[in-house]
Formats: structure tokens, sequence, C-alpha cells
């Protein structure tokens, strides 16, 4: 993710100038710690929602009531659609079709960190039509932010520009949405230009995104967060949590392969293939905390750390006890150095503090044996390495991030540049 700039461009200007007064109340060193917070983000939405589940603990402890945000858009825009991509729970799925007039009444429900409320056409006639406009306006009434939403295809009629107008007397921050525009690829800036003109706002205040497909979906999440530093702090603090999390994740993925890899008993950090998944791992991580890191200095750091003679160490050591086929017990000291490497990783570019040998080494006893004695317990015979890669994810991910009692030696806070000492 960009800085908070790339994020609130997307506003109406009359938008933007709430957001900054918002903003402008928030102490200048908070203000640019939370702008760092935003550097780096993913914007596709898995990874967003892991975030958000975290900041949403931050924030409701500190907040009682969660800001509510309303869709609200002609009929037939997909406002159900969009509606139901940000919802916690299933069971507050809302209907969506293609007749319009398919949501009669207000739909609202838990999106994390704010409620959500799905409405009724806001430019319907009859009576009917009237009661449902009536139900959209009294929700945008009373949200702290609205989502106003068209179709691309059909374009911002002239009916249409009366609910634009409402919209603007609230006086809400609010965000201008074009639905369906994976449907005007070939068309795709005409489109939202000739949007632009009929609402007097200029492009790039129009976000385009496909609720039926997701495209978008965290854009809008980030820039309702801005609009609300209180939001954003519960992210910010979120955030360490976050890189554990992911970080993790990536450690997981790169120990169960390595552990596929070393089926094959071989020396097991000198074999080519450990080695590439090792350093690929090095450098994910690295870009999890903004570090920035060359796959050369990624092997330097794996060396630096001595991981290879404490893996032939180990192998030889291990070797001598009898009774542990050569594939298993490659296997398990391959994950036990991927992880080992992994958490050494973190600690470097997270604090800046260097683990030493001798806790890299006691670390990777431990972790070890606990791998030689799940995979005894589960295998009789040499496994495939689907099933070791997967049996390997299941044994990490029972205990994410437990290595934390490992303490390491203090070196000086890294410069997110700096070649790893």
């Amino acid at each position: 993710m960009p800085d908070i700039s790339e994020v609130t461009k997307y506003f109406p200007s009359a938008t933007q100038n709430l957001i900054n007064r918002i903003w402008s109340a928030v102490p200048e060193n908070e203000r640019r710690n939370l702008e760092d917070t935003f550097k780096g983000l993913p914007l596709d939405k898995n990874p967003l929602n892991a975030l958000i589940d975290l900041a949403v603990i931050q924030l409701k402890s500190t907040f009682s009531k969660a800001r509510k945000v309303a869709i609200i858009g002609p009929a037939n825009v997909g406002k159900s659609t969009l509606f139901n991509q940000f919802i916690r729970s299933k069971t507050d799925k809302a209907v969506v079709g293609p007749i319009p007039g398919t949501t009669r009444l207000n739909q609202e429900a838990d999106a994390g960190m704010f409620a959500i409320v799905d409405t009724p056409g806001a430019d319907a006639v009859g009576y009917v039509g009237q009661q449902e406009r009536d139900y959209a306006m009294a929700a945008a009434s009373q949200a702290d932010f609205l989502i106003l939403m068209f179709d691309s295809i059909q374009g911002v009629k002239q009916t249409e520009l009366e609910l634009y107008e409402e919209i603007l007397a609230l006086k809400k921050p609010f965000l201008i949405m074009l639905n369906k525009i994976d449907l005007t690829r070939k068309d795709h800036d005409a489109v939202i230009r000739k949007a632009a003109e009929n609402l007097g706002v200029k492009a790039q205040e129009i976000l385009p995104i496909s609720a039926l497909k997701g495209e978008g979906i965290s854009s809008i999440t980030m820039a309702i967060v801005a609009s609300d530093p209180g939001m954003t702090v519960s992210l910010a603090r979120a955030m360490p949590q976050y890189r554990q999390k992911l970080a993790w994740r990536s450690i997981t993925t790169a120990a169960s392969l390595s552990a596929a890899i070393a089926l094959t008993p071989l020396p097991v950090i000198d074999f080519l293939p450990l080695l590439a998944n090792q350093v690929s791992m090095v450098l994910t991580i690295a870009r999890i905390y903004q570090y920035k890191i060359t796959p050369e200095r990624a092997k330097e750091l794996i060396g630096t750390f001595g991981l290879g003679l404490i893996g032939r160490t180990l192998f030889q050591q291990l070797s001598k006890a009898g009774g542990v086929p050569g594939w298993l017990l490659s296997s398990a000291i391959a994950t036990s150095m991927t992880v080992a490497m992994g958490y050494a990783s973190m600690q470097w570019f997270d604090k800046g503090e260097k683990v030493s040998q001798e806790k890299l080494k006691a670390l990777s006893q431990k972790l070890t044996n606990t791998t030689l004695a799940r995979l005894k317990e589960s295998f009789r015979r040499k496994p495939s390495k689907q099933r070791m890669e997967e049996t390997i994810s299941a044994l990490l991910s029972q205990s994410p991030l437990e290595l934390s009692p490992v303490r390491g030696e203090q070196a000086k806070p890294p410069d997110r540049t700096e070649k790893p000492e």
C-alpha cells in the first residue's frame, strides 16, 4: 500500500477537506507513524482481513460503538453484492439477484472495524419506490460514512444526479464507486471520465470496482479507515502482530518444502534446492518488514548465522543414535534449520536483534527433537513429498510464534537498506 495520499485521492474534494481537517488534529509524530503503517500493506483482501481481525480487538477495547457505513445508490447497481464482500458472518449475507428491487429494507451487519448497511434502491418511483428511497436516505443520515455506488454500464443518469445532490447536502465523508468496471475493460477510461463529467467531479475521485470479483474492496476498506484516526490507530497497533503472522506463514511454507526436499537424504544444508528455498523465505520476510535485501545478501545472512555447521553437527550426532532412517532425520533437521533461519530473520529485520549461534543451536536442537518425534508417530515408511509437506505444515500451525522466549543479542536497529553483518 502506498502512503495515505494514495488512499485519500479517491475522495471527492469536499470529503478530502473534511479528512484533512480530521488528520490535522492528530499530533504530527503520531500522524507520521500512522502514515508509515499504510506503506507496504497488501491490497488483496484476505491478508487485509487478517490485519483487520487483529485491529478489531484494539478498536473495540477503545470505542464501544462501531462507526456505521451505508451503501447508497440506484437499484440493481450491486449494493448487496458489495455488502456481502464486507460482512464477517455468512449468516448476514444479503440476497442478490438481477431483478431491481430485490432489497426492500435496510440490512446492517458487522464488517469488523465498522458496521456496514445495505439499502434499497434510492431511485425507484411510485409509492413503494418512495418508501424504499426513504429507507435508504434514513440509513445515509444515520451513517458516519457513505459509499455512493453507480453502474459502469448504465452510467450516471439525470435522475441519479438528484441522489448525488442529496448525499452532498448531508456533509458526510463519502466515496463514489463505479461498479461492474470489469464489464467495460475496453472503454474503462472513457466510462470513468463520462461518469465524472456527469457528476462534476475529477475522474480520479471515482473508484472503479467489481463487487462481484472483489476488485477494489481493500481500497474501499482502507479509505473508510483513513476517514477515522481512531480506526487507523487501531490498525497501526495491530501491525506488529500482523507482520509476525505473515512472516510465520512464510516460515511454515518454507519449512514444509524443506522437509519434502530433504526426503532425499543428502547433506542437509548444502543441498542447493534447500538453500534456494531458504533464500526465498528470507527475501519474503524482508519484504514483510520492508527491509531491502538482495538474494546475495540473503545467502550471506544464512551463512552469518552458521546454520550449515549446526545442521551438519546435528545430523552427525543424531545419526549415531541409530534406528532413525536417513530420510526422516534429514527432513526433521531441514525443517528445524529453516524455522530457525526464519526466526533469526524476523528478529533481525524487525528489531535489529542478532540471535547468537549458541541460541540458534539450542533452538534447532529443540525443534529437531520435536519434529523427529512427530514424524516417527506419523510415518512408518517414507511418505510422498506432498504428505510430508502437509504433516510439517500441520505441526507448525499448532504453535505459531512460540519461539519468542529465545532471546537474541542486541544489535543496533538496522537501516532498512543496510547489509547484515
